[in-house]
């Protein structure tokens, strides 16, 4: 399954986040940052599945967390970063 990474610059966005997502009825998991993505060493990263990415920029954009980075996370493990 193909999974989204959002990155976002703390733990406390990243929990304001997922609480976003959540209330919009959009299933988020919470999780440090992959090496492989994680440039500034503490971000922290809300994952939603591919399906869901669309509204949950939307809910995103209507509360006003903007994302850091969105990377897509495959199932081979591999990381890409997707331009907005």
């Amino acid at each position: 399954m193909v999974y989204y990474l959002i990155i976002c610059r703390s733990l406390t966005y990243a929990q304001r986040t997922a609480a976003a997502l959540e209330r919009a009825g959009i299933t988020a998991h919470i999780l440090r940052s992959p090496k492989v993505v994680d440039q500034e060493g503490c971000s922290h990263a809300v994952k939603v599945s591919e399906r869901n990415l669309a509204n949950a920029l939307m809910v995103l954009g209507r509360v006003g967390l903007t994302p850091k980075r969105v990377y897509i996370m495959a199932s081979d493990g591999s990381y890409k970063e997707v331009l907005l």
